[in-house]
């Protein structure tokens, strides 16, 4: 098959190609050996032996067929192709080393994009925002909204901030910052309010509740947890996202169904009650970050998150 040729001329020149160039260990020790003019200054400088350097160093002259260093009383000198070889080497190694050190410098300055839904946004991270940015201001945060189409995985997108349950994902680093805690809230200007606040847990399965589409679940893990039926719960006005879901209850439209710390300042300021308080999922605030893309930072913001968190109960 015409494929199956191409297939085969492709693996047989990534052979030649391979085979053409010595290891890379083994150049490296060179470069450094030739610069320093000095086995065991290389040896220093690459952070191993004196004896690993001289190893790679034959190894090298094997694959060449070519002596690249000859003895100089107690030290060494280039020979001929040595010298040859030091050139071309020494300038490929410091180009190598200025394009490292210009990534480095761009991943060190650019800006560090954490997605997470809009609701969470815009009802808990930013009222913090401008403490977070005091606090780390070399983060340079940057933040994408989204909702059902939110991937880690996503290119561009440094993080994640998201209720899920384990098990994690096996490719992801995540921070786990606060087991999910859930429970019902109304505002006290809703007209059942009163009645509400001394009302056993189970006169919510007499109500209509306000819920949303984004995450079904939500009530029956309550109701569940809580000892109630979860085939019993009356529904009532739905919304597509929680954002819209916790207006409605801050309206007075009727009791929703919310993680705490999107309602916490809410029920600071009284602008909602939480008459049965929060009762704990399955789920988690976490963290996710691609460990491919895992450094400090993501280390700093999780610990930021994290001790936010804490401090935050009502």
């Amino acid at each position: 098959m015409k494929t199956d040729k191409i297939a085969l001329t492709c693996q047989e020149n990534s052979h030649v190609m391979a085979s053409d160039l010595p290891p890379l260990n083994a150049l490296r020790a060179f470069e450094a050996t030739a610069r320093l003019n000095s086995v065991s200054q290389a040896a220093e400088a690459l952070h191993v032996t004196h004896g690993a350097v001289s190893r790679q160093i034959k190894a090298l002259e094997a694959h060449l067929g070519v002596a690249l260093f000859a003895k100089d009383g107690r030290g060494v000198k280039l020979t001929d192709a040595g010298a040859r070889l030091r050139d071309v080497s020494g300038e490929v190694f410091d180009r190598l080393r200025g394009v490292c050190r210009e990534l480095t410098r761009e991943v060190e300055h650019a800006p560090f994009v954490l997605g997470c839904s809009g609701s969470l946004l815009a009802r808990w991270f930013i009222p913090r925002l401008g403490r977070l940015n005091a606090d780390l201001p070399e983060l340079r945060l940057h933040l994408s909204a989204g909702e059902g189409d939110l991937d880690p995985r996503r290119p561009g997108l440094d993080a994640l901030l998201v209720y899920a349950e384990p098990p994690w994902p096996a490719d992801m680093q995540v921070h786990v910052l606060a087991q999910e805690r859930i429970g019902p809230v109304v505002s006290p200007h809703f007209e059942g309010a009163g009645r509400l606040r001394k009302a056993a847990v189970s006169q919510l399965l007499e109500e209509s509740l306000l819920h949303t589409t984004s995450r079904p679940q939500a009530w029956p893990t309550w109701a569940l947890a809580n000892d109630l039926d979860a085939q019993a719960v009356k529904y009532g006005q739905s919304f597509e996202h929680l954002y819209y879901l916790l207006e409605a209850a801050v309206a007075g439209l009727g009791v929703a169904i919310a993680p705490e710390p999107l309602v916490a300042d809410d029920l600071r300021a009284g602008r909602l009650i939480a008459p049965w308080g929060f009762s704990a999922t399955p789920a988690a605030l976490a963290l996710w970050v691609p460990r491919r893309a895992a450094d400090g930072r993501a280390e700093q913001l999780a610990q930021w998150l994290r001790a936010e968190l804490a401090g935050q109960s009502v």
